[in-house]
């Protein structure tokens, strides 16, 4: 097995190092790309910046949002937070289990000591907008990650160009804690131009069973 200790990483202790255990395990006796990106996941969110619309009430008219830019600390720094990552916005799975499990969840989480919980995937906000309003989403926060930065910094990007879907991320979860990686659950399979990707380990039940047994 391909050991993190190799790149000079922590070795894990306790529920901080889970998510580069799980990693560890998942890309055993692998040199392929992917599996290198997936092994290569950091220990804490990467710095970004989001390009989010928001509501002003101000500008008047039929559409009264601007742009504002989000940072990674401004979303992660001193909360405790659960994300979801999705392939791509009103595409079947994500939209009938994913995000509405989350949805569906949301004060179940809250009870557990979460602050937020975000829905990341690589569509630009005006994407992201019109699929939270088409599924009455009023508690997930649906961040856009349109140029896939964040994405491919969390070694989660992947091709989906047979599908004429460009560039995507993968399917995954995580517990965030103050930016620290807590636990990731990754979707099995990780690779370019995957059929599909199913929907096993990273739904909103699977990290509710998680929180259950950590202080959140």
């Amino acid at each position: 097995m391909l050991c993190p200790w190799i790149l000079n990483w922590p070795e894990p202790k306790g529920g901080e190092g889970d998510a580069v255990r799980q990693l560890s395990a998942l890309v055993r006796c692998s040199h392929s790309r992917l599996a290198w990106n997936a092994l290569m996941t950091p220990q804490r969110v990467p710095d970004v910046v989001f390009h989010t619309r928001v509501r002003n009430d101000a500008l008047g008219g039929p559409n009264p949002f601007e742009w504002k830019d989000v940072s990674t600390d401004e979303l992660f720094a001193g909360k405790t937070i659960v994300l979801f990552a999705v392939p791509g916005a009103f595409t079947p799975a994500c939209s009938d289990s994913h995000l509405p499990g989350y949805e569906k969840r949301y004060h179940d989480f809250r009870a557990l000591g979460i602050d937020a919980v975000y829905c990341l995937s690589v569509n630009d906000a005006f994407v992201m907008f019109q699929w939270a309003k088409s599924r009455e989403i009023q508690n997930v926060v649906m961040l856009p990650d349109g140029n896939g930065e964040f994405t491919r910094l969390m070694g989660m990007l992947v091709q989906r160009t047979r599908q004429g879907m460009g560039l995507r991320s993968w399917r995954y979860s995580m517990h965030v804690r103050d930016r620290v990686i807590q636990k990731l659950f990754v979707e099995p399979g990780f690779r370019d131009e995957p059929p599909g990707v199913g929907l096993e380990v990273s739904d909103a039940d699977t990290m509710l069973a998680y929180l259950s047994t950590t202080n959140g």
